[in-house]
């Protein structure tokens, strides 16, 4: 699915329209549609945690998200060896109006959100 991006993705940006293929349940790739060289990897954090936030006001506007939009949340992944090794930055969420294919990036403040970090393994997750 192809998505514009609104604001900016940290440190690109240039990345104004993406694609997400989901890879399985807990994993999505993200790939800027202008440009081949730039990829994300993605990881759904309601697989692993606890997981809530405030959208705040001025994203819910980019986005044009009301009460009934339909929104989705993935989190960036750095991959790693061995894969457990990779970590997930749960303080810049990707947010997503699968109404309208609008997508932001939202900076949380880990003051606020102190059970958040920026860099979690994934290995701290699995039980």
């Amino acid at each position: 699915m192809s998505y514009k991006v609104r604001g900016e993705l940290l440190g690109f940006p240039d990345t104004l329209n993406v694609e997400i293929t989901e890879i399985d349940e807990m994993f999505s790739t993200m790939k800027d549609i202008d440009n081949e060289h730039i990829s994300f990897t993605l990881v759904n954090p309601y697989l692993l945690r606890e997981y809530s936030f405030d959208i705040p006001s001025d994203i819910k506007v980019l986005l044009e998200v009301n009460d009934k939009s339909k929104i989705n949340i993935y989190n960036l992944l750095v991959i790693q060896k061995p894969l457990e090794n990779s970590v997930i930055n749960f303080l810049a969420p990707i947010v997503i109006n699968s109404d309208n294919n609008k997508l932001a990036q939202i900076v949380l403040n880990p003051i606020k959100y102190q059970d958040f970090g920026i860099a979690e393994t994934i290995k701290s997750f699995r039980s």
